[in-house]
């Protein structure tokens, strides 16, 4: 497979991906352009290994989380947007699907990575242990303390809207 037709098969996919973790469509595309330049440069080797997409989505993971290391880049999530009006007639699912979104935002970023890998990408635990260069077991954990966040963190918003 040529670079070019993996990036026309993969790219959208990889943008998804990047979306999911930056939380920001524009850095996301950023993101996956710097990934696929390095990439580009590297594809006769990438191309050779048996999962060139095990090992873009690694640099996809490393690259976002390498931004995150940066001192000046770092985004504080916000409860609301104070310059949007509250509408209260949106579909309840919708409103459940963004205040989710939220929560994800708020995990450490290891946490959240397996939750978009796992949840976002249906990938099962061997897939994102190769990605993440860690151990399944090790993928379980973050997957099992995020789940319980998200839980505990929904229980208190549910518990103090009452």
């Amino acid at each position: 497979m040529t670079f070019e037709e993996y990036a026309f098969a993969r790219g959208p996919g990889l943008v998804r991906v990047a979306r999911l973790l930056c939380g920001d469509e524009h850095r996301a595309e950023d993101l996956v352009q710097d990934v696929l330049a390095r990439a580009y440069a590297r594809w006769w080797r990438i191309s050779r290994l048996e999962q060139p997409d095990t090992y873009v989505r690694r640099m996809l993971v490393n690259a976002h989380h390498s931004w995150w290391r940066r001192r000046g880049s770092r985004d504080v999530p916000v409860p609301a947007v104070a310059d949007r009006p509250r509408v209260t007639d949106e579909a309840a699912e919708v409103a459940g699907r963004d205040e989710m979104w939220r929560l994800v935002c708020a995990l450490p970023k290891r946490q959240r990575t397996v939750v978009v890998l796992r949840y976002y990408e249906d990938l099962d635990d061997n897939a994102i242990a190769a990605i993440l260069d860690c151990s399944t077991g090790t993928v379980r954990t973050h997957a099992k303390r995020a789940l319980t966040a998200l839980r505990r963190r929904r229980d208190e918003l549910t518990g103090a809207d009452r």
